[in-house]
Order: C-alpha cells, then sequence, then structure tokens
C-alpha cells in the first residue's frame, strides 16, 4: 500500500467546474501597478466562460438598446411642429394626424422586427437580412447606412441633451463642445466596462423619464378630457400666429418625415439580440414590445394634449426658448418639482440616448468584421466581454464629427433621418424576398406586412433626402458610398493576403506519425497543468 504522507496529492478543487476556477483566479488583483490602475478602471477581466453572467434581461433591454428610440419622444414631435410652424394656429390641428400615421408606421416595424428577430437569432438587423435576401452589395449598403445612423445617433444625442442643459443653466453656453465631448467620454468608459453594468447605471434615469413624463401626460390628458378637450393652462405655452400660411400636401409630407426621427433606434433590438439571456429570441421581443409601447403611448399623448393646450414649436435660434415638452408640462403641471423632475429626466436620456448606438455599433462592426469587411479586430471581444475596438472607434468618430459641427444640434440634425430610413427600407424589402422563398402559411400575410413597410419607409427616405439635402442631408449621401468603399477595400486587401500566403501543396497526414490532435476546451489546458504538476498520468 502506498504512503499517502508521501504521495502527490491532487487539489480538491481540480474536481470543481474550471469555469468556477478560472472566476475565482481572474477575481484576483494584478500585480503590476498599470495591471491594478486597469483593474480598479475598468474591473476585472472576465473569462469567456462567464459570457452567460453578462446577458440580461427585457427590463435591462429597454435602458441598453430603447434610449436612442425612448429619447427622440421628446423631439420627434417636435421636428414635426417645427415644419407646421409657418402655418400658425391651424397647423397644431395635423398634429395628431401626423403622428397617428407615424404610429402607424412605427406598429409595422414592430411586427417587422419581432419576424426579424426570430428568424435572425444572431443579430444584425437590417444588414443580415439585406445580405442573406437581396445580395452582397445590398446587404453593404444597408450596413453603412446603420453604422451612420449609429455614428450620428450619438452626436445629436448628447448635443441635444447639452442643449437643454444649456437652456437651463445659460451660462454653459460657451462650454458646448467641451460638456459634449465630456458626456461622450463617460458614455464610452461606461461601456468599456460591460453591459450589464451599462444597463443598471441608464436604469434609474431612463426609468424616471418614463414615469414622471407619464405621469405628466396622463393627468394632462385627465384634465382635457374633463375640459371637454380644452383644459385651462397652469402656466400658458408661447402664443402661437393667429394667421395661417399656405396648406399643402409637400408641407404635411415634410412634418411627416421630420416627425419620423421619433423612430429612430426601433431597429436596435433585432441587432442585439445575441446580449440577451435564454430565452434570447423571447426576451428580445419582450424588450421590442416594452420599447415600442412606451414610445407609441408618448407620441399619442404628446400629439394629443399638443393640440389641447395649444403647444407649438418655438425657434432655437430665439431667445427664451422653450423645448414643446418643457411647455407642455408647465402647461399640465406648472414649474413645480414634477415639471423639474420631468425635464431632468429628459436631460438625462437625450444625452445617455448615445448608448443605444455604443450597444449596436460594435457588434454590426464584428459582424462586418467576420465576413472580412472590416479588420478581424472588430471580432475580437475585450477585458470585458464587449467588442473594445467597435466602441472605441466609435468614440473617435463621434467625437470627429461633434467638433467639426461644434457640438450644435440644428447642424446634425438633417444628417440624422437618412440612415435610419434607409435601413429599415433595405430590412423591409430584405423580408419580402424572405417571405416570397418561405411560402409557408402565413407567409402571404407577413409578405405583405413588410411590402407596405419597405414603400412606406422608402417614400419617408426619399422625402427626408429631397427636404433636407441642401440643409445638411447630402454629407450622409456622400458618407454612406464612402463606407461601401472602405468595406470593399478592406476585403480585397483579405483576399489579395490570402492568396500571397496560401500554400499549393495539400497537407499528407498519412505521412505524420504519431498524429498529434489539439482540442480547444475551455478550461482544459489550466486543469491538465494542474493534474500534471501533481503528477498525474494524462
Amino acid at each position: 500500500m502506498e504512503d499517502s504522507s508521501t504521495s502527490p496529492q491532487i487539489p480538491q478543487d481540480l474536481n470543481s467546474p474550471p469555469e468556477k476556477k478560472f472566476s475565482q483566479r481572474l477575481r484576483l488583483p494584478p500585480r503590476s501597478a498599470v495591471g491594478r490602475l486597469f483593474h480598479f478602471i475598468f474591473g476585472r477581466p472576465l473569462a469567456n466562460a462567464e459570457r452567460e453572467t453578462q446577458k440580461i434581461g427585457p427590463l435591462q433591454g429597454v435602458p441598453i438598446l430603447g434610449l436612442d428610440a425612448l429619447g427622440s419622444a421628446s423631439y420627434g414631435p417636435e421636428a414635426a411642429l417645427a415644419v407646421l410652424l409657418p402655418l400658425g394656429v391651424v397647423g397644431i390641428h395635423y398634429v395628431p394626424e401626423v403622428l397617428g400615421a407615424i404610429i402607424c408606421l412605427l406598429a409595422i416595424l414592430y411586427f417587422s422586427y419581432r419576424q426579424t428577430i426570430a428568424a435572425y437569432p444572431n443579430g444584425g438587423g437590417s444588414f443580415t437580412v439585406a445580405k442573406e435576401n437581396l445580395g452582397e452589395r445590398c446587404g453593404l449598403l444597408a450596413a453603412a447606412a446603420l453604422l451612420v445612423d449609429y455614428i450620428l445617433n450619438v452626436a445629436v444625442g448628447i448635443s441635444a441633451g447639452v442643449g437643454a442643459l444649456e437652456s437651463a443653466f445659460p451660462a454653459l453656453q460657451n462650454h458646448t463642445l467641451t460638456l459634449c465631448l465630456g458626456v461622450l467620454l463617460i458614455v464610452t468608459f461606461v461601456n468599456l466596462r460591460g453591459i450589464r453594468e451599462s444597463g443598471l447605471a441608464w436604469s434609474l434615469p431612463t426609468y424616471t423619464f418614463v414615469g414622471s413624463l407619464a405621469i405628466v401626460l396622463g393627468f394632462g390628458i385627465f384634465k382635457a378630457i374633463q375640459a371637454g378637450g380644452h383644459p385651462r393652462a397652469v402656466l400658458p405655452p408661447a402664443p402661437l400666429a393667429s394667421s395661417a400660411g399656405a396648406i399643402s400636401l409637400w408641407l404635411i409630407l415634410r412634418a411627416f418625415a421630420s416627425g419620423c426621427t421619433a423612430m429612430t433606434g426601433v431597429e436596435a433590438v433585432s441587432n442585439g439580440v445575441p446580449i440577451f439571456a435564454e430565452p434570447a429570441v423571447k426576451n428580445a421581443r419582450r424588450t421590442l414590445t416594452l420599447i415600442v409601447m412606451i414610445l407609441g403611448t408618448l407620441l399619442a399623448g404628446i400629439g394629443f394634449l399638443a393640440n389641447a393646450y395649444q403647444v407649438g414649436a418655438m425657434d432655437q435660434r430665439q431667445p427664451n426658448y422653450q423645448s414643446v415638452i418643457s411647455q407642455l408640462t408647465a402647461a399640465i403641471v406648472g414649474r413645480g418639482p414634477l415639471y423639474f423632475i420631468t425635464i431632468g429626466g429628459v436631460l438625462a436620456v437625450l444625452t445617455l440616448s448615445a448608448n443605444t448606438s455604443f450597444a449596436d455599433f460594435p457588434r454590426l462592426c464584428r459582424l462586418l468584421a467576420e465576413d472580412g469587411y472590416l479588420p478581424h479586430a472588430f471580432a475580437n471581444l475585450g477585458r470585458r466581454l464587449v467588442y473594445s475596438t467597435g466602441i472605441l472607434i466609435l468614440f473617435v468618430l463621434s467625437a470627429i464629427l461633434l467638433t467639426i459641427f461644434g457640438g450644435i444640434t440644428d447642424r446634425l440634425i438633417p444628417l440624422f433621418a437618412v440612415g435610419a430610413f434607409g435601413a429599415f427600407t433595405m430590412s423591409q424589402a430584405g423580408m419580402v424576398v424572405h417571405w416570397r422563398r418561405l411560402k409557408g402559411k402565413g407567409a402571404k400575410a407577413a409578405l405583405s406586412l413588410n411590402g407596405l413597410g419597405a414603400c412606406t419607409t422608402a417614400v419617408a427616405l426619399l422625402i427626408i433626402i429631397v427636404a433636407k439635402f441642401q440643409e445638411g442631408a447630402w454629407v450622409s449621401v456622400i458618407i454612406i458610398p464612402g463606407f461601401i468603399w472602405l468595406f470593399l477595400a478592406v476585403k480585397g486587401h483579405y483576399r489579395h493576403t490570402s492568396a500571397a500566403i496560401a500554400d499549393a501543396p495539400s497537407l499528407q497526414v498519412w505521412k505524420m506519425r504519431p498524429l498529434i490532435v489539439v482540442i480547444p476546451i475551455n478550461g482544459w489546458n489550466r486543469v491538465t497543468e494542474q493534474a500534471l504538476r501533481f503528477g498525474a498520468q494524462i
């Protein structure tokens, strides 16, 4: 019998799961000063085996993927009202109809993206749908449109939030660009720490915005019903011109197209399906349902109450400017605590709406990198299991854009909706081809729904380009083909490199004795190393 006192002892924790041992090992603080600094700032490195612990549920999905869409409820209706401003009081009566049409289009997109989430659970949204159903070039067009939309969403969201902050504190107006870059740095930092951290960080401002604005709108609707549709304002909004300008179909269509900025960000959930915990498709659909229901309710309430309280848009270049939400909230509840809580929630959500892009831009870059259209580094996970390269590139591009336009929202808005509606149109058209190929039960109804969505979003895109071309939309029209050229150039580089290093002779494995097989398994190498150290035979 072997003496147990002298025989090698294998630690008991070798029988524990490798993932647990990895986790325990990675929790130890790094030894070097630089390592300790990174550990403190960005958190401990996460093992691949811990990826499931970073997945999210529907309630966390709303602040991570829904801030763009929810924040647009504050500036989408205002964009439509700004177009109707020349009509004076008469223009207010068209607001419910314009927002009603937008909500109908939102409903079409909702049902379409529910189908897309189920059909493409690995994410990708418009890029994947267009590439697989319309071809490679259409997929690249959709990807380029989405990337432009994500970059502009960061710039517009942050600049709009900073602009609203400066309207409350005019002394900050001389520091617009500095504030914008500071907010951008904070959002980038939080996203580099991981998905769950960004969801937790943005949950409070998101649900504060939704809850406070819902209370204000609900109280306003109650007062309007009690007053027979003509409630008395606590603080009257800015007076509207009594004389109306000429009413035309083109003006109404322009108001519809401008108001459609309220739908930017709706596609974000279909791009981010992989970040949800299982069942991922169900959780993604629930998140999309929550986002669309909240957004639709807010748009309907704002449209109804803007008409009831006679609230119109004001010119941002004029002194004493107030947003539509500010006028509406003051008219319903005055300038008490609820007013400041609501406006604070609006400011926070507008500023942080850039987070949607930080959630989806890196994942779209990962899909492009896996197909060879972007450098392979975009497909590599960082220390916190996020695509750090994509996050940092988005930070740089957004900072450049903010610097060029000085952080002024009015200069960025005309560029905004082109990318979003280009992606919408490609996605809808791709799903039409998808249903034509399947030809199963219910395919005809689904095809009709996506066909209607494709036509509607294409018309809206055309109106946006024509109406906003001279104001800056031409920049997006140039940048999108530029991205496509970049994708093709990277793909060509990889093809050339592969051809240059290719080895023509085939590998003659039958001449190799003994055969060596390497099996990469998470945690296996660590377990083997410890076992061999204590004398085990593998």
